[in-house]
């Protein structure tokens, strides 16, 4: 069952956008993930170390801040591997296409 929202559809509907959209996730889930895993360990580090009192300086806030990256980038790593496979088999398609006329030409 495929089930796609209307603004990946649109996206998908021509390589270009697709393309486009492409090198953008790509960019936006490097950014993203870039530090993440190590600023992650450092602000549980800072939490086990000094509990409540971290979490209240801003320990809290920035672990949701981290925590919210993640699933940015994680969004931007969804879109990259859609478009990827759109991209893919449209070239796949069109090289078959291609393949299959030209042995129809050898076979006249």
């Amino acid at each position: 069952m495929k089930t796609t929202t209307a603004p990946l559809r649109w996206i998908l509907a021509r390589r270009w956008r697709a393309f486009l959209a492409m090198g953008l996730s790509f960019f936006v889930f490097g950014a993203c993930s870039l530090n993440l895993f190590f600023l992650l360990k450092a602000n549980t580090a800072l939490i086990v170390d000094y509990g409540w009192m971290a979490l209240t300086d801003g320990g809290a806030a920035q672990l949701l801040e981290l925590l919210v990256t993640g699933y940015v980038s994680m969004i931007a790593y969804l879109v990259f591997k859609a478009c990827e496979y759109s991209l893919v088999h449209w070239l796949i398609d069109d090289k078959k296409a291609a393949h299959a006329a030209d042995d129809k030409e050898i076979d006249t």
